[in-house]
């Protein structure tokens, strides 16, 4: 079952094909934000991601109050994952499992190098985002995203933020939280979401690496098991005809009460 491509990627394709054609030549200036989503009809966000892209790719630069220009030697990263390279369950696990390695660290540096204004912020970012799930047909089961990033960035690594940035697109679109959350599961969904949220925030706040690296691990391991059960019922394995209701009951079991 074929599955549409972010629109992120469709910008970043698009840009990367006129670098690669030298309708955007070397040294060329981008763009504005403003003239690209007009041009490709999407949102502010939609544009950052494509353009993060290509930075990762080297194939633009920034310069200070200028804005974005085509490299003058483009070069090959030394780490790319393609939209292409996803098209399998598996594929995606493996991903999932490589932003969970960088993400456990993450939690810890946070929690040793934050300053308490950050704590505070990464408490209210969390706060504000559990509370926007009113429609789980239009919100992606990594809708807490900018949660985890808050956490990179208060880790002092800007490697990892980098990093963590650049799997963005590639993660973010992937599932849809409507065809598998009915009434009965959304609460309790989000309860325990919020939950996972809670025991990282309150580690974090505390300046305890330990607590903050097991509890960001539990989210993400959950996130896993809570994720193969979305993908049994969109198909992500190539069988259209996955049982939805089979796939429904794996979610509830990844669903454990919330504090458990």
């Amino acid at each position: 079952m074929a599955k549409r491509k972010p629109l992120s990627t469709l910008v970043w394709e698009s840009l990367s094909d006129k670098i690669a054609s030298g309708v955007l030549k070397p040294g060329a200036q981008l763009p504005t934000e403003a003239e690209l989503c007009a041009e490709y009809e999407v949102s502010r966000t939609v544009v950052r991601e494509a353009i993060a892209r290509l930075r990762s790719a080297g194939l633009v630069i920034p310069q200070q109050g200028r804005g974005m220009f085509v490299s003058e030697a483009p070069r090959q990263p030394a780490f790319q994952i393609s939209e292409e390279a996803l098209q399998t369950l598996g594929e995606t696990i493996a991903l999932l499992e490589l932003r969970l390695s960088v993400e456990v660290e993450s939690a810890g540096l946070c929690a040793e190098r934050r300053s308490d204004a950050e704590a505070q912020e990464i408490a209210a970012l969390m706060e504000r985002i559990d509370r926007a799930h009113a429609d789980p047909s239009v919100v992606e089961i990594h809708y807490d995203y900018d949660f985890h990033l808050r956490i990179a960035q208060a880790a002092r690594n800007a490697f990892m933020l980098a990093f963590l940035e650049y799997l963005r697109p590639l993660i973010v679109p992937r599932f849809q939280l409507g065809d598998i959350v009915t009434a009965d599961l959304k609460d309790g969904y989000y309860a325990r979401i919020h939950d996972e949220h809670q025991r990282i925030v309150a580690a974090i706040s505390a300046g305890n690496p330990a607590a903050a690296r097991d509890a960001m691990r539990r989210h993400l391991v959950n996130s896993l098991e809570r994720m193969k059960a979305l993908a049994a019922t969109a198909g992500v394995k190539g069988d259209p005809s996955a049982n939805a209701e089979a796939a429904r009951a794996l979610f509830a079991r990844a669903m454990p009460a919330a504090g458990a």
